[in-house]
């Protein structure tokens, strides 16, 4: 009799743990790209609605979304993982959601993505190692083996498409600081024309 009473009460253990792990899981759901208003938490960059763009969603649910999953792991390095609810990554192919540690991650430094971090990520094993197959450069990783990498950023791949983030911070700014820098800009165009026509008007009195 005691026993049954305790495979029951273990029974009913089980099944109340995998009710509140399905409720967790439905609570951290992702939330949708908004490439009008979404910003990246660390580099500020406008998020594009692409399979770069990666998202923690806090146990607050509060969505705090990245450009590029070097950006998502510069968060984690500063804030820790306590309040982090679910992480998410998308599948390179497909742009589904997928969880961070359910991934499998494509590295090399030649790979761009938006802040040069090199790193993709896909929903199963096959389809990264097909990437790796059809273009012949790629190393293969876990959400284990990505917290021992080293996370640089490739300067030159950077540089090379830093031009276009700019334009990027332009086009998206909403409180006017950049539209301020723009009159700057302008203004100081202006400056060397106004001198030399001073300049001509002073030669032009002085001739005659």
């Amino acid at each position: 009799m005691m026993k049954k009473k305790l495979l029951q009460l273990i029974l009913l253990m089980i099944v109340s743990t995998m009710i509140v792990v399905a409720c967790s899981d439905e609570a951290y759901e992702p939330v949708a790209i908004n490439e009008d208003t979404d910003r990246c938490v660390i580099c500020n960059m406008a998020i594009k609605d692409d399979q770069f763009a990666t998202q923690i969603i806090t146990t607050e649910g509060r969505a705090l979304k990245f450009d590029d999953i070097g950006c998502l792991h510069t968060w984690q390095e500063q804030n820790g993982t306590a309040t982090v609810g679910a992480t998410y990554v998308r599948d390179y192919n497909t742009m589904q959601w997928i969880k961070y540690e359910k991934a499998y991650y494509v590295y090399d430094t030649s790979i761009q993505t938006p802040m040069a971090y090199g790193i993709i990520s896909f929903e199963d094993q096959a389809s990264a190692e097909q990437y790796i197959a059809e273009h012949a450069v790629g190393t293969l990783m876990t959400a284990t083996d990505l917290q021992a990498h080293s996370w640089e950023v490739n300067h030159t791949m950077m540089q090379s498409h830093g031009a276009d983030h700019d334009h990027e911070a332009v086009d998206n700014e909403v409180d006017g600081t950049h539209e301020m820098t723009m009159e700057e800009d302008v203004s100081a165009s202006h400056e060397p024309m106004l001198m030399d026509e001073t300049a001509n008007n002073d030669a032009a009195s002085a001739s005659h």
